[in-house]
């Protein structure tokens, strides 16, 4: 989609657009999943402000900042500075991995769920939307009354926003970005002048294109009025990347050159529902019914070429009351057999009131799936025998906690080396399994402190004493020295010494000194028992 001329047509209403820019989007996103304790402020308060906190991301030369709250650019840290650089400044900042993926795909939906503005939005990576709000502002009773409802809303959300209007997405990023919290240009305003003053950061350009630009003493909006197009032309003559070429970010700010603009679009759910004619209030009927949804809903989504990862079934009771039950998949299907099945072992705690009136099943998730021919061997259609289904089973039965697979993650630190996944989700290609030196098959869900006698400071333990019982060495072997992962850990955390241990009853045992004597990190080494050998 392109932008239209700003001025439009006789009869149609001059263009307007929208444009919100969450500033903080990653750390109020991360204060949101992790509210501050009791007694504090949830949001921007003194609780939120009280410790120093930053998100990191993983980079070839080490942890990077990616975002910090308030605390944290008080005592100087600021994001896109190196983790190590960042702790020399403020010790005790607490940092936490961060979520982009997670942040991309809260603004998906939020670009779609903005559409309540505008009969169409776009996304603006990393952190804004756009928002195309002609003729629709009359709605909310006009452009400042449209602008304090969307203040209001995200700020209940936990979001730090900042909003603007203007006649082009560009002019309206523009503001968002470099002007008041909340600002408007009238359709009849002098663009030119209303935005002089700011910034030539405000043309959407590289790094290095500002850089040349400040270089050339044009430093705000204004100062390009001052210079020929010819000379900016001849100086980025080789730019051809909107992002590269000031000239034409200026005349897409202006609206005298349309910018395109890729709108986003809501996929809504697959959804069946049936109501009935009367009030049902006994398992079987109910079980006919989910029958025929789910069969009506394979059909569905086989015409779609996807198929089902979880399905919500919701029934409506005469009272109108809504009892639902969520089924989880571990592989696409459109095997309605399975999902009815599946489905029935949840039914049991339904309770149906006076009558159930309405019943609706949702696909929630639903990914592509191919077309496969069935076998024409008829043993072979039976349902319920392919690892999907029995995992879908057992998860069932047991809960989805319950049903994980440990798959290899890349890290020398012994606990951190297994994480737990969903039985059937694919490995990632990065997490290759590290070769190791004979580690134990069975570690301790947390390694438990021991008391133990050794000949010096940093050898081999001669005895130990675990859960009460006493053990004499037999054969020992180590030390396999561990380091701390810096990058994540305080510069506080000691090195390991890890020994293969067997007593004089062979049972062996996998040991390790925590720190060493005299390392400066703390009083005398501690012993632990992490592991035990088959």
């Amino acid at each position: 989609m392109t932008a239209a001329n700003t001025k439009g047509s006789p009869c149609a209403p001059p263009r307007r657009v929208l444009a919100i820019w969450l500033a903080r989007l990653a750390i109020d996103r991360w204060r949101w999943h992790r509210p501050a304790p009791e007694g504090h402020a949830p949001l921007e308060g003194a609780g939120e402000d009280a410790a120093p906190v930053a998100l990191i991301t993983e980079t070839a030369h080490g942890p990077r900042i990616a975002a910090t709250n308030h605390a944290a650019e008080r005592h100087g840290v600021r994001a896109g500075t190196m983790l190590a650089d960042a702790r020399a400044v403020c010790p005790q900042i607490a940092v936490h991995p961060a979520d982009p993926a997670g942040d991309l795909a809260f603004l998906e939906r939020l670009a779609v769920w903005a559409q309540r503005w505008g009969p169409w939005s776009a996304l603006d990576p990393p952190d804004g939307v756009i928002v195309d709000i002609t003729g629709a502002a009359h709605l909310f009773g006009g452009e400042r009354r449209l602008i304090g409802d969307a203040a209001a809303i995200l700020a209940a959300r936990g979001l730090t926003a900042r909003i603007a209007i203007a006649p082009t997405a560009g002019a309206a990023w523009a503001l968002a970005h470099h002007g008041p919290a909340q600002a408007i240009v009238a359709p009849d305003d002098d663009m030119p002048a209303r935005l002089s003053q700011l910034p030539v950061a405000a043309l959407r350009l590289d790094d290095d294109v500002l850089l040349v630009l400040r270089r050339l003493g044009l430093k705000r909006l204004g100062d390009l009025h001052g210079v020929g197009r010819d000379a900016l032309t001849r100086r980025f003559r080789v730019r051809r990347s909107a992002t590269a070429n000031p000239l034409l970010r200026y005349d897409q700010l202006l609206g005298t050159v349309p910018e395109p603009l890729l709108p986003v679009v809501g996929e809504t759910a697959p959804m069946v529902q049936r109501r009935l004619m009367e009030p049902i209030r006994h398992l079987p009927l109910l079980e006919i019914v989910l029958s025929d949804l789910a069969e009506e809903m394979m059909r569905l989504l086989e015409g779609k070429g996807r198929g089902a990862r979880r399905l919500e079934l919701g029934c409506w009771r005469v009272d109108g009351e809504m009892v639902g039950r969520r089924l989880e998949l571990a592989a696409a299907t459109r095997d309605a057999a399975h999902v009815c099945r599946l489905f029935t072992e949840k039914l049991d705690g339904i309770d149906a009131g006076f009558g159930i009136e309405m019943v609706r099943l949702t696909a929630s998730w639903a990914e592509p799936l191919d077309f496969n021919q069935a076998d024409l061997d008829t043993a072979a259609q039976e349902h319920g025998t392919s690892l999907a289904a029995c995992v879908d089973r057992l998860t069932t039965r047991l809960g989805a906690d319950a049903v994980r697979r440990p798959v290899p993650r890349a890290s020398h630190v012994p606990e951190r080396c297994v994480r737990w996944q969903a039985p059937l989700a694919p490995q990632p290609a990065a997490q290759a399994e590290m070769a190791f030196h004979a580690r134990p098959l069975k570690l301790l869900d947390r390694a438990e402190q021991i008391a133990v006698v050794y000949e010096t400071p940093d050898g081999l333990p001669r005895r130990f004493r675990w859960r009460g019982e006493l053990h004499e060495v037999a054969r020992a072997e180590g030390p396999e020295r561990i380091a701390p992962e810096w990058w994540r850990e305080r510069s506080t955390v000691r090195l390991r010494d890890y020994y293969r241990i067997e007593d004089s009853a062979g049972r062996r045992y996998w040991l390790y000194r925590d720190g060493i004597a005299g390392d400066g990190r703390g009083g005398p080494p501690a012993w632990y028992l992490h592991g035990i050998y088959p």
